[in-house]
C-alpha cells in the first residue's frame, strides 16, 4: 500500500484544525472588529501615514543591512573551519530566543552615550544613535538578522558544491566562484531569508522601544503606533492592526510567490 494515500489518521485532524483556529480567529477577529465605515479617514492620518512610511522604510533598510553582512557570515559558518565555529552560530542565534526588550538594553548598554562603543562616538564624532530612527534600524537589524543567517547557511549546507569546484578548477577565482556559482544556486534561500528578516524587522516591538524610544515621526513605527493607540483609542489600534497586517500578507505573498518553492 502507498504510504500517505488514503483518509489521515483521525487522532490528527482534531489537533489540526484547533491548531488552524488558534491561528486564524485572532485574524479574523481584526477583520470583523475593524471600524470599516471609518477606515479610510483613519489610514489618511498623518499620524498613521508617517508611523506606516516608518516601518516600512526602515524595515527595507535593515534587511538591506541584514543581507550585506548576513550573506557572508553564513557562507563562513557553512563553508569554512575555524576555531570556535559553533559558539559563533549558538551567538548568531542568541537574539532569537532573547526577548527583545533584552536587546534592546543590550544595545542601548554598548552604542548609548556611556556604552562601550557609543561614548567614543559621541566623543569623536558627535554621534549619539539612541532615540534616533538609526536606533530603529540597527534594533531592527539585531533581532532580524539570524533568521536570514540560519536561511542562507541551509542553502548553502544542502548546495551541489560539484559545481563550485568544477568552476574552480576551470580557473575562476574564489569570488568568481561565489558570485556566478554559489549565489545563484542559493537565491531562493537568500529570497527566503529575506521575506523572514523583512517581515521579523517590520513588527518588531521590544528592542524598538527600548533603544529607540517612541517619538511620533522619528522613532514610532506601526507596532509601537499600535501599543499607544490601545491605551487611548482601541478602535485605532485595530485600524493599525490591520493596515499592518495587510501589508505583511501582501509583501510576504508576493516575495514567496517569486523567491519561495512552494
Amino acid at each position: 500500500m502507498r504510504v500517505g494515500s488514503g483518509r489521515p489518521p483521525w487522532p490528527l485532524i482534531l489537533p489540526a484544525l484547533v491548531g488552524v483556529a488558534f491561528l486564524v480567529l485572532p485574524l479574523v477577529g481584526l477583520v470583523v472588529r475593524a471600524p470599516w465605515p471609518d477606515m479610510g479617514r483613519r489610514i489618511t492620518e498623518p499620524e498613521v501615514l508617517a508611523a506606516l512610511w516608518l516601518s516600512l522604510s526602515t524595515a527595507t533598510v535593515s534587511t538591506v543591512l541584514c543581507l550585506v553582512f548576513g550573506v557572508p557570515l553564513a557562507w563562513l559558518l557553512a563553508r569554512t573551519e575555524f576555531p570556535g565555529r559553533r559558539f559563533v552560530r549558538a551567538l548568531v542565534t542568541v537574539p532569537l530566543v532573547i526577548p527583545p526588550v533584552v536587546g534592546g538594553v543590550a544595545l542601548l548598554l554598548v552604542l548609548g552615550r556611556n556604552g562601550l562603543v557609543g561614548r567614543y562616538l559621541d566623543a569623536w564624532f558627535g554621534l549619539t544613535i539612541p532615540f534616533t530612527s538609526l536606533a530603529v534600524v540597527l534594533a531592527q537589524v539585531f533581532v532580524a538578522m539570524p533568521f536570514l543567517v540560519i536561511s542562507v547557511e541551509g542553502a548553502l549546507r544542502g548546495a551541489d558544491r560539484r559545481y563550485e569546484e568544477a568552476a574552480a578548477t576551470l580557473g575562476a577565482g574564489r569570488v568568481t566562484v561565489f558570485a556566478r556559482v554559489t549565489l545563484p544556486m542559493v537565491l531562493p534561500g537568500v529570497g527566503a531569508g529575506a521575506i523572514l528578516c523583512w517581515a521579523r524587522a517590520l513588527g518588531e516591538f521590544g528592542a524598538t522601544i527600548t533603544f529607540a524610544g517612541n517619538f511620533p515621526g522619528t522613532t514610532q513605527t506601526m507596532p509601537l503606533a499600535v501599543y499607544m493607540a490601545l491605551q487611548s483609542d482601541p478602535e485605532a489600534a485595530i485600524v493599525l492592526s490591520l493596515v499592518l497586517l495587510l501589508v505583511s500578507l501582501a509583501v510576504l505573498a508576493t516575495l514567496r510567490e517569486k523567491w519561495v518553492n512552494a
